[in-house]
């Protein structure tokens, strides 16, 4: 099913997204999540390479900041590998488009390729909490830290720049937005979703905040109040060390 043409929504911008792609679909929830991998990316660089290798507590917040962090990325690359790309593919074939058909597996290909960094930042972290800490431990945490911020934001600008216009093209409106309600819906343990919807406020205008949460249910308002102030800890606490 293909969309409208004449039914487009104005998209969100923020710092760092690389194209704002027009058509019916709302990608706010997309974009605040591709802000949030890129504004953490640097903070975790910079706390690998300050951080004291002997500041045992806060090698260990930081571990914990990345739990959540990969738990947020697994999840954001998990559902559209199984919800978005497949339905897509299905509809570009059936279509002949070999170029959207191209974009999409190249999505796929780039979400495999950040696996091995992220085995490596986990096998680092690893290191600096579970043995005695070397500085070459530190070392391989930081350009693993560097190289994931790298091919990530890459692949996020891809994503913007080719794969949303597929996206906005080959999915309707009211499909998008029964997708974010079951598939692409949030989940999780409350602590888990205090964390998600603080992580993904940060540094959101009032303005994309309102639309972000526009018509969620009481709770997830609860809950991203009652999230903030943990959040902030768990910041303090991790980068402590980051200017």
């Amino acid at each position: 099913m293909s969309t409208q043409t004449d039914d487009r929504l104005t998209q969100i911008r923020l710092p760092g997204q690389a194209a704002a792609p027009d058509g019916p679909c709302d990608m706010t929830g997309m974009f605040v999540m591709h802000h949030a991998f890129r504004r953490d990316l640097p903070r975790f660089t910079a706390a690998a390479r300050s951080t004291p290798l002997d500041d045992a507590a806060t090698w260990s917040a930081l571990r914990r900041r990345w739990d959540d962090f990969a738990r947020e990325l697994h999840h954001h690359h998990t559902k559209e590998d199984e919800a978005i790309w497949p339905l897509l593919l299905e509809r570009v074939d059936a279509a002949g488009d070999h170029e959207a058909h191209a974009v999409l597996t190249d999505m796929e290909a780039e979400h495999s390729a950040i696996d091995p960094l992220l085995a490596q930042v986990e096998q680092s972290l690893a290191d600096l909490t579970s043995t005695r800490p070397q500085t070459e431990h530190r070392d391989s945490l930081a350009r693993a830290f560097a190289g994931l911020t790298e091919l990530l934001d890459q692949h996020l600008a891809h994503e913007e720049r080719a794969a949303i216009p597929v996206i906005q093209e080959r999915i309707s409106a009211e499909e998008w937005a029964h997708l974010e309600k079951t598939a692409l819906r949030a989940s999780g343990t409350p602590k888990q979703m205090m964390f998600l919807l603080a992580w993904a406020a940060e540094g959101m205008p009032d303005e994309v905040l309102a639309r972000l949460l526009g018509g969620a249910p009481l709770p997830v308002r609860v809950l991203l109040k009652l999230g903030r102030r943990g959040y902030a800890r768990s910041n303090r606490r991790a980068f402590v060390h980051v200017d």
